[in-house]
Order: structure tokens, then sequence, then C-alpha cells
């Protein structure tokens, strides 16, 4: 079976399920446009771990930003970082998916001459640009801080799980029609207003998500996502509970199972899952 095919939970009536994980995107999701969580999320990670209720973080940034924005809580939560490429659990890896070299260097070579785009190159440790312009730092130093800026991209030499090109048009319309040839060699999506990237050909949200359900033994009908852009997209398919943000791209509104009432600079996540536990709990003290 294909990891991402919906199993046989998809077809039965629709009852209300215990979920067991949530995994939420991060910008354009939990963030708000100030890349800030909602004051209520802390309160309500409590009330996740005292349901025994595993949280993830899915989320195109590396995974040394995921940690040290989630440091009080990295001993219990899964972060999915690179758009799933990267999947770890207390400091193990659990998937670890890099790209062809050829591949990544071609894409680079086919980004330079493009206005207003620029390649990052994305290892395990850091990212890596050639570019220092006051513009591309703006947009890229929001979500890598250990990065480093090298006079060829072509010549990096460690693994790279990820490439993003920095596009300060827009990635949908002025970059993305350039790179259609490599959806035969690697996955291409659309991350956001500004960025547009690139993973090995097996590798997405979607893949990293089944992989800490089989982990746990945690089944579809018991996970709950949440996500806003086309990098979210197989995310979508491995949960029953799949909502799209209100504030989403039309194409995950068009693939998920639910869109929140509200988007998130409205705490639109934290008020779902706020609502789903107190439907739980009110479950568990009906059966006690």
């Amino acid at each position: 079976m294909d990891i991402l095919s919906s199993p046989q939970e998809d077809v039965l009536p629709l009852q209300h399920f215990m979920i067991r994980l949530i995994v939420t995107d991060l910008d354009g999701s939990l963030l708000n446009d100030k890349k800030e969580l909602p004051k209520k999320f802390w309160e309500l990670e409590k009330q996740l771990v005292q349901q025994n209720i595993v949280l993830g973080i899915a989320s195109g940034r590396p995974h040394h930003n995921l940690v040290a924005l989630f440091e009080p809580i990295k001993g219990h939560t899964y972060f999915l970082s690179d758009n799933g490429s990267y999947v770890t659990y207390r400091g193990q890896e659990l998937l670890v998916e890099m790209m062809e070299p050829e591949t990544v260097f071609s894409i680079v070579r086919k980004a330079r001459p493009l206005d207003k785009v620029y390649p990052v190159l994305c290892g395990k440790d850091k990212a890596y640009m050639e570019n220092t312009q006051e513009a591309l730092l703006k947009q890229a130093l929001q979500y890598y801080q250990h990065y480093e800026i090298v006079d060829d991209l072509t010549a990096v030499t460690e693994p790279i799980l990820k490439v993003s090109l920095c596009d300060l048009v827009d990635a949908e319309t002025n970059s993305y029609p350039h790179f259609k040839q490599f959806e035969a060699s690697c996955k291409v999506a659309v991350a956001g207003e500004r960025w547009l990237d690139f993973t090995a050909l097996n590798a997405n949200k979607g893949v990293g998500v089944k992989l800490v359900q089989q982990q746990l033994g945690i089944g579809y009908a018991e996970t709950m996502v949440f996500g806003d852009y086309l990098n979210d997209l197989e995310m979508m398919k491995v949960a029953r509970y799949s909502y799209a943000m209100k504030n989403a791209h039309p194409g995950i509104i068009a693939a998920a199972a639910f869109t929140t009432d509200f988007d998130n600079n409205e705490d639109g996540v934290v008020r779902v899952i706020s609502y789903e536990l107190a439907l739980q709990e009110q479950e568990m003290l009906r059966i006690s």
C-alpha cells in the first residue's frame, strides 16, 4: 500500500474517534503573521499531555529552528522539519531523506538567472546562501538562524535535505513555472507566498506523519492535522481530522476534510484543539 493511502477507517460511519495525535504546520497555521505562538498554546500543550495526546510540529523550517522554538517541550514532541525530510524525536533521527547532489546543483543553476529569486540550501545543521542582499536576508533569517554565506552553492559538499527558493515576487506565479520539469526527480511544493521548496521525491509532511503514526500505533481516524499551504497537501491525506486554515491556499481547503472558523491571526488551531479536548473530556466522563 502507498504510504499515503487512506486506511479503511476512511469508509467508516461518521462517528467521533478519540484523537491521539495532533500535527500542525507553523507559518500561516499555528503562528500568527508576526511569527508568534498563541498566548494559550503552552497551557493547551499541558492539557494534551494530560490527555495522552501526542503533538507533532511539521514545517518547512529547519530542525534547529523548531527545537529552539519548542525548547520547553522538545522531550516529548515530534519534529518534522524541512517539509518532512527530517523527522526526529528526543534527538533521535527517525527519517532522513537527502536530495541527490546533481538535482540540488541543477536547481541552483536554473534559479541564478531569475530576477529576485535566491536559492537556499538546507542541511541538517545550517543553511547555505550565496547572496547577501538585505531583502533575502530579511526573509531567510526568520527561519535560518544557523547559516553560512558561500561563494558558490554548487561547491557545497554537505548533504542537502531541501532547496528553498526565496522568491521576492511570488513563488507560485513567478518561479514555480520555471521548475515544473523537476517534478520527475524531486518533490516541488509552493510553501508560501515567498518560498518554493524542493525535497527528495518521497519526502513530504504526509510521509512524516505516517511514520509517526506507525511508530506509535496510532491510526488515521485518531489523527488531526492543520495546514495552510501546498507543502501541507500530503498531510491532509493521512488524517481523518484534516483542517485547512481559514486563510489557507484554495488547494488545501479543497483537500482538507474541514476548514477552521478562525484564521492564524485569530488562534484558529488553538480554538479547534481546545474544542476537541473539551469533547474528549466529556466523552471520558460519560464512559467512566
